[in-house]
């Protein structure tokens, strides 16, 4: 029986149930008899370049479960986006150490680099299976119903929603808080979750999906607030104008600044809290409204300790373990999708293997039938879709219910 060698890495921002995954893929692989090692690459892909394994061959069963249920990535991660020539020098590695199966845990940029070691691999003449297991809090990846990450995510965005309401209603104002998403905006829409009641926040949401109107938006804050006296806003920190270009540089060119850029040279979303504070200022500047508040989400949404779905992180754990068994069983390369079974009543998950291409640098938006004619919330469709993957029931807040005591000094005339 021929020797098999495993290597394990995780790629992109961590998630509060990437470690299911890793433990998924690990523990499925040590139960096949041929076997001989399992290795995880610390810190991703530079992992592998650096050749900075971790034996996970014998690690304790109980210790690979409570790291299972630990939030970020157990083994590190990386933004490293590979070329080709980055591959090529992974693959020395790989053929080095005798490694027959790769498993990369990780996004859009990490079924890329899947794609391309495996083409090189092949045009070597080295054999090698390689598996994308997705995970991406963006729920942005083709192919897939939803991703690994995201319901986690979704769940406690719309819990901190739920807060920030209850907190608005009482000492009342606007209130701006921006969610991750550069071209998707699941994630802020999953702050409609959060509402119990027909007045409750928050009540506007704007999506990437669709172009940002500043007059548009500051007229829908003045209308709710005229309404209610009070405003809660979930904005995509991808929002951009008719043009494409993002809200954040239109607003920081006209402050006489310039936006932030990341290590792909595309401009800094998350990890600055400079559009909500430009939003609120201009909530503040052109309405006139004295009690204005902005929040920027930032990394609390990937890894939040004690908010995990129930849901996520079972299918998590299924996605590491039907890509190690794919690959060793069949034979299989390609990346894992999670598809909806809408034929069985209510919530049912199965897992396919799509190739690579379906999935390697392309991006998934929200569906336009998600979207309110509007543009500025989700319909009940998307509510629909995001509900069982949230698991147990999102925690309910209760309200006064007293009646109102007539006045005495001031009658109501």
């Amino acid at each position: 029986m021929a020797q098999v060698k495993v290597l394990i890495a995780q790629g992109g921002g961590p998630t509060a149930v990437i470690n299911q995954s890793l433990v998924g893929a690990v523990l499925a692989a040590r139960a096949f008899p041929q076997v001989q090692a399992v290795y995880g690459a610390r810190h991703g892909v530079r992992g592998v370049l650096n050749e900075d394994f971790v034996d996970l061959t014998g690690e304790d069963v109980n210790h690979l479960e409570r790291v299972a249920a630990s939030p970020s990535s157990a083994l590190g991660s990386t933004r490293d986006k590979p070329d080709t020539a980055y591959c090529l020098q992974m693959l020395e590695v790989i053929k080095a150490h005798g490694i027959t199966h790769f498993l990369y845990i990780g996004g859009n940029d990490s079924s890329d680099t899947v794609r391309i070691l495996m083409a090189e691999a092949a045009r070597s003449g080295h054999t090698l299976a390689g598996m994308h297991i997705p995970k991406t809090i963006d729920n942005d990846l083709m192919g897939n119903d939803h991703t690994p990450g995201f319901p986690s995510a979704a769940k406690f965005v719309a819990q901190a929603f739920a807060g920030a309401d209850l907190d608005n209603a009482a000492l009342p104002g606007v209130y701006v808080a921006v969610v991750m998403g550069r071209h998707a905006g699941f994630l802020t829409a999953a702050a409609a979750l959060a509402r119990q009641g027909v007045d409750d926040g928050p009540h506007l949401i704007y999506l990437p999906e669709r172009a940002f109107e500043m007059d548009r938006f500051l007229a829908d804050v003045k209308r709710t607030h005229e309404r209610l006296g009070r405003c809660v806003v979930a904005v995509s920190e991808g929002i951009h104008d008719a043009s494409g270009h993002p809200i954040i540089t239109r607003l920081t060119q006209g402050k006489g600044g310039t936006a932030e850029r990341d290590a792909h040279g595309n401009v800094q979303l998350s990890g600055t809290g400079a559009l909500a504070d430009l939003l609120s200022e201009e909530v503040k500047s052109r309405l006139g409204i004295k009690r204005v508040r902005g929040d920027t989400f930032g990394y609390l949404q990937r890894s939040f300790l004690g908010c995990v779905s129930d849901v996520d992180a079972r299918e998590a754990r299924d996605v590491g373990a039907v890509a190690v068994r794919m690959a060793l069983k069949h034979g299989a390369s390609g990346s894992v999708a999670i598809r909806r079974d809408a034929s069985a009543p209510g919530y049912v998950s199965e897992y396919t293997v799509q190739p690579l291409e379906a999935v390697a640098a392309k991006t998934r938006v929200m569906d336009q039938a998600f979207i309110h004619a509007a543009g500025h919330d989700v319909t009940p469709a998307f509510v629909d879709y995001l509900r069982p993957l949230l698991g147990s029931q999102l925690p309910q807040a209760e309200r006064l219910k007293g009646r109102a005591v007539a006045k005495r000094l001031r009658p109501q005339g």
